[in-house]
């Protein structure tokens, strides 16, 4: 290399070295006279005039003293030579060499980043007046203004679930940031002040090399940019990015609006960092220094995911000295909600919590904190999913319309759900939630067997409407409900911890009870309700066997058998997709809701080809909204999601590790008594030490005591003495692990 580079340089060349590049050659070429770098690109009219705007952007701020590369002549008057290296006609030119260790390889300090902040105002500063056409018109995927860009690199990420971080980032920057972009300060930009092309002297930022990124961009995406790779490895990435833009605001003051999108920028250019690597990675699979810094930019999107957008806003306001209007209390939220609804909308926790956003199993409040959500079941592929979300936005901008149109996502999200079920429940009715599927399936049994008695499980939760109420012993025995129905007939809860049966046949002995129960009814029994894990009753599993014995009892006196999926259907348990499969049954009507729709109103029943026939007979069924377009489109992408990003598999995986980190702290706190459930939907039963019963107090003091530090799980059972954790299936171990952490620093306190 040596002999081939020898001509464009004056004095003899000692050594040449080849430099990581991503685009270009590039050499680091040592002369008696000096040391230079000769960069070399492969010819084109674009890349040409690229070339000659960089070199323009370097002698204009020649006269700052902060140290840039300087363009040195190939030729008389020429900064730009042609030439064929190798093969192609090539682009090359000669830039003076900066000395100077990389920030990447320096310890770092708030006073060194305070310096980074400074060093690239006092450079926007001198370019805020620089016109260059070439620079103007440049669009690129490098370039946070035109993120979109990147859409097309987001199938190249392995990972289901991270692709949809991305793309949720995506969605945040259409919504956040296109809508003000009119409004942002734009600027020529030097837009890599990566760690690589930072230079360190003193302690202080020197210089910066690698204007091949440069942009006529947002300003402030010049700050986006430098935090983002400043704080790569960074455990509290917000409190590293203050000092970067106080130094930056010191010297070219930031305004406002700039500020507010600023979260959203940074995360950005994650997604243009992770979406390139990945993209790389499949074109060019031997370049290691393409995807340098894939994992970090990972591991920093996981951190930003976590973090409150209004928190970063309110810290990112602080450092730059703006002013942050005091949010409305806690208190007068409760008092507005009290306005209009009656007390008996309840709110959960002690210190209830204002919520503004949430994404996957994140909650964010309205003042700055973030929430690790073990509770919510009901965003069951994660808040806010950008494929559910997409879908429904999509959909609802082309038709929504009843059922008593013909349109493909019916029938065609109809055959994709049937298609998780036996061939025996082969027909479905459409509703839109839990509680109207129930009571569908109710009045269905009943048009199906002529009868009306109805068999349910101890503490069983149905639904809101009355016929759900009706067959809800949760609800019907509650000191303040309406009490047992002459219609209802009750079993109990066959529950091998606090039951009369606890041993190997406990599911046999507890169905033998019940069909005797039935046997000695004069009850015409249409039809038995049950959920595989009785959730109201405490996470409780029904005993193993009990409906393999008992189903055959129901079907021979002439009733139906129905699984209420409602909480436990989607793959949630892990080792099944739905509940009733750990029993070795197949019902013959399946109740579904909450899950089916990730948080958008829906429900379903699902049934035999006999019971749809017998309904049939009666009056039409119609649900206004039931099955309509949007609806079927997001159960659609829900089903999806669940398959593409594997949440069964997750479900089952950290459901393990999740009970066995439990089941470790059953060991060490006696108030621990029962660790249960299975996949992410999961129990923990509170005792009291000294009689060995159901303990309410400590139950609630562990539910607060989560809370305060942000993570939400929720109580239930009869005496409000299980905790209990059914979160998003996209949970992690690391999650699961916090938790237990958490509550074990609790009890340690409690126990002190």
């Amino acid at each position: 290399m040596k002999t081939l580079l020898q001509p464009y340089f004056e004095s003899p060349i000692t050594t040449v070295k080849k430099l990581d590049g991503y685009a270009n050659a590039n050499y680091k070429v040592e002369t008696d006279s000096g040391n230079f770098i000769f960069k070399t690109y492969e010819h084109s009219a674009e890349t040409l005039a690229m070339v000659k705007a960089q070199n323009e952007v370097l002698l204009f701020v020649q006269d700052l003293d902060l140290e840039t590369p300087l363009p040195i002549p190939v030729k008389k008057d020429s900064y730009i030579g042609l030439e064929n290296f190798g093969d192609h006609p090539s682009i090359y030119r000669k830039l003076s060499f900066l000395e100077g260790r990389f920030l990447g390889d320096v310890d770092h300090s708030k006073t060194l980043f305070k310096s980074l902040g400074v060093f690239l105002a006092r450079l926007d500063k001198r370019l805020l007046s620089l016109r260059n056409d070439t620079i103007s018109a440049r669009q690129w995927e490098w370039d946070i203004q035109y993120l979109p860009l990147v859409k097309k690199m987001v199938p190249a990420i392995d990972d289901a679930h991270h692709r949809n971080i991305v793309n949720y980032f995506i969605g945040q920057f259409e919504q956040q940031v296109v809508p003000k972009q009119h409004e942002l300060r734009k600027s020529i930009i030097h837009n890599d002040a990566n760690e690589w092309n930072v230079l360190i002297k003193d302690g202080k930022v020197s210089g910066i090399i690698d204007f091949g990124d440069i942009a006529h961009s947002f300003l402030i995406n010049e700050l986006a940019v430098a935090i983002t790779y400043a704080c790569y490895d960074k455990e509290d990435p917000l409190s590293w990015a203050i000092p970067i833009i106080k130094g930056y605001h010191k010297t070219l003051p930031l305004e406002e609006n700039e500020l507010e999108v600023l979260y959203y920028l940074i995360a950005a250019r994650l997604c243009i960092s992770v979406c390139n690597s990945a993209q790389a990675k499949k074109d060019d699979p031997g370049n290691e220094y393409i995807s340098v810094s894939e994992k970090p930019a990972w591991r920093m999107l996981h951190r930003w995911l976590r973090i409150n957008p209004k928190k970063a806003l309110l810290t990112f306001r602080k450092a730059a000295g703006f002013e942050s209007k005091a949010p409305k209390s806690i208190d007068w939220h409760i008092e507005r909600r009290k306005d209009y609804f009656g007390e008996n909308l309840s709110i959960s926790y002690q210190s209830p919590i204002f919520v503004q956003k949430a994404a996957f199993q994140y909650m964010y409040d309205g003042y700055g904190n973030t929430f690790l959500d073990a509770y919510n079941n009901i965003p069951h592929v994660g808040h806010c999913h950008p494929k559910v979300v997409e879908a429904g936005q999509r959909q609802m901008a082309q038709l929504n319309t009843n059922t008593r149109y013909l349109y493909d996502l019916l029938p065609a999200y109809a055959e994709k759900l049937l298609s998780y079920f036996p061939k025996s429940l082969n027909k479905i009715f459409l509703v839109n939630s839990g509680s109207a599927a129930s009571d569908l399936a109710i009045r269905m049994a009943k048009a199906h067997t002529q009868w009306d008695g109805i068999m349910v499980t101890e503490h069983g939760y149905h639904g809101n409407t009355q016929t759900s109420i009706d067959v809800s012993d949760y609800k019907f025995s509650n000191p303040k409900g309406q009490g047992q129905k002459g219609h209802i007939l009750k079993t109990p809860i066959p529950d091998t911890y606090w039951g009369k049966y606890k041993n190997e046949d406990a599911g046999s002995l507890y169905a033998k009870d019940a069909i005797a129960l039935l046997q000695e009814s004069e009850m015409a029994v249409a039809a038995f309700i049950s959920e595989p894990i009785v959730g109201c009753g405490g996470q409780v599993p029904l005993a193993k066997g009990y409906l393999k014995e008992l189903y055959p009892a129901i079907r021979a006196n002439g009733g139906i058998c129905i699984s209420d999926e409602v909480q436990t259907g989607f793959g949630r348990l892990g080792d099944h997709f739905w509940g009733f499969e750990a029993q070795e049954v197949i019902p013959d009507m399946v109740i579904l809701g909450k899950p089916i729709g990730n948080g958008h109103p829906m429900g379903a029943v699902v049934c035999t080809q006999e019971i749809a026939d017998s309904f049939a007979k009666g009056v039409e069924f119609f649900s206004s909204f039931g099955g309509n377009p949007v609806s079927c489109a997001i159960g659609m992408a829900v089903l999806e999601t669940i398959e593409e990003e594997n949440l069964q598999s997750n479900a089952k995986n950290v459901g393990l590790c999740y009970t066995k980190l439990l089941g470790d702290l059953k060991q060490k706190y006696p108030c621990i008594g029962d660790v249960r459930g299975s996949g992410l939907f999961l129990g923990l039963e509170i005792i009291s030490e000294k009689t060995l019963k159901q303990n309410h107090q400590i139950a609630q003091y562990i539910k607060n005591e989560l809370r305060k530090r942000h993570i939400l799980i929720s109580t239930d059972g009869p005496f409000d003495s299980v905790l209990k954790t059914k979160p998003p299936l996209c949970f992690s171990s690391e999650n699961a692990k916090e938790v237990v952490d958490t509550i074990d620093h609790i009890l340690g306190k409690y126990y002190q």
